[in-house]
């Protein structure tokens, strides 16, 4: 099997994974896409990088990164399993990457007594230990998990070691109970209170989240999400590592819990604090009888994405030929920034910006000071530069809406809707952020509450009018000629 430039083996069995070790899994493309995307990006910032696959079953991620990266990082792949390591290093030879078993681990084939007909492209080191043992022995600036199941119990073995501005990415590929399937199952693993809801990708992706920032606080670091995908197979989360117990309290301060409406599914995050808050933005408590009213969570209630590290990730998915994931990317963009696939501009910006991507580390006036500086090419002083400061804290406290709408969930029985696109538009022009979002095709992440988003689809929602109907207008005009 080939992908990304990169030769495998597989076992006959590859595609079960409780009878095969060496599990792989061809709906899982578009994930290592994205994570390849994302350290790529990291390794533009600095290089080499130490990274780690703590689940190389076939190794194939491992590989790519070393096939593709070459000298800016130092890959290396882990697995608890005989037949995997087995396979790894027999894969290595196939790509003509030269095995280095470390210290640790055994020894992989030593070249330097033989003359080898091709030179190696990029050396890799492979071992035969626990994910959690050799995440607590070493350090590295990039680790991806990607268990059979729920990665929480790799979480405080990550974050123990990972340096300073390191990234995690994390892959989840227990939908039972992120999508609200098995709620008990949910509550054991991630501690959460969840239903079913039309946003529940978004839900599980929260949720992650949550469980990613708690164990981070533990190790008093703080979490910075660049990246947040939720499909049908699998739940991605990648996240910058920001080391310090203010770090970690600012990250904490945006786990909340959820007010979610059983009725209507109008949903807002409690603030922070103590007091009890049950107010809805909508009247199904009065007009409906019962609690309508339930708490889900606790959630992460920041944001889910970094536009100027989306960006980055467009870029290293056209440089490497990842046609696959570009629209996706595309749409992350556009769900980050709150606007429209149209309005996508391609090219450098000052999004880009290592500042923007969470490499530079400052407070807050010190941030927006320099990026005032960037855009106006000099230093305002007095009360100029104070306004200017002002508008743009007011900009970047705009962050993009939690959550999203189904248009299809919430259409008007009797009316047909207008087309997703053309009610993108109408919510635009009556003064709303809005976009699509890729959580769900038919969905639109906008600031609106469900009052307002459903007025505006109301308004521009027509009458269905059925065969029967026109049939019987037509027979009552034929009656009572004019």
């Amino acid at each position: 099997m080939k992908e990304l430039g990169t030769d495998v083996q597989l076992l006959p069995n590859h595609t079960t994974p409780q009878k095969s070790d060496t599990y792989f899994s061809r709906k899982m493309k578009s994930n290592r896409q994205l994570v390849f995307c994302s350290l790529a990006v990291l390794a533009e910032e600095r290089n080499p990088l130490e990274c780690l696959d703590a689940f190389g079953a076939t190794g194939i991620m491992g590989l790519q990164w070393a096939k593709h990266l070459r000298n800016a990082v130092r890959v290396t792949i882990t697995d608890i399993s005989d037949t995997c390591v087995k396979m790894i290093k027999e894969n290595c030879e196939l790509n003509n990457i030269r095995v280095d078993g470390g210290q640790r681990g055994p020894r992989g084939p030593d070249r330097a007594g033989a003359e080898a007909e091709t030179t190696p492209i990029a050396t890799v080191e492979v071992a035969k230990m626990d994910a959690n043992v050799i995440m607590h022995l070493r350090s590295f600036d990039y680790i991806h998990l990607d268990p059979f199941g729920t990665a929480v119990n790799y979480l405080d073995a990550a974050f123990r070691n990972i340096r300073n501005l390191g990234i995690i990415s994390i892959t989840s590929t227990d939908t039972g109970s992120l999508y609200a399937k098995s709620p008990n199952v949910t509550l054991r693993h991630y501690g959460c209170h969840i239903v079913r809801t039309e946003y529940y990708k978004e839900l599980a992706a929260r949720m992650l989240v949550a469980s990613v920032c708690r164990a981070a606080a533990r190790c008093n670091k703080g979490i910075e999400v660049l990246l947040t995908v939720a499909l049908e197979h699998f739940v991605l989360v990648v996240v910058r590592v920001l080391r310090g117990p203010s770090q970690a309290d600012e990250s904490a301060k945006k786990l909340r819990k959820l007010m979610h409406c059983q009725w209507c599914e109008a949903r807002v995050f409690l603030k922070l604090g103590n007091m009890v808050d049950d107010t809805l933005p909508c009247d199904c408590h009065g007009s409906l009888p019962g609690k309508t009213a339930v708490q889900l969570g606790p959630l992460w209630s920041g944001p889910l994405f970094n536009t100027g590290f989306l960006r980055k990730m467009l870029s290293a998915a056209v440089r490497h030929s990842m046609d696959d994931i570009q629209p996706l990317v595309k749409t992350l963009i556009c769900e980050s920034e709150g606007t429209t696939l149209k309005s996508l501009v391609h090219g450098s910006s000052v999004l880009t910006s290592q500042a923007e991507c969470g490499v530079v580390i400052k407070t807050l006036q010190s941030g927006d000071e320099a990026r005032l500086a960037d855009l106006t090419g000099k230093r305002k002083s007095g009360e100029e530069s104070g306004n200017v400061l002002k508008k743009l804290k007011a900009d970047a406290s705009l962050e993009h809406p939690p959550f999203y709408y189904s248009i299809h969930r919430h259409s008007i029985r009797g009316m047909n809707m207008p087309k997703l696109n053309k009610f993108l538009q109408y919510l635009m022009e009556a003064g709303f952020r809005v976009s699509r979002t890729h959580f769900d095709p038919t969905g639109v992440r906008t600031d609106a509450t469900l009052q307002q988003f459903k007025s505006v689809l109301t308004k521009y929602s027509v009458p269905t009018f059925t065969k029967a109907a026109t049939s019987t207008q037509t027979s009552v005009s034929s009656e009572n000629p004019a």
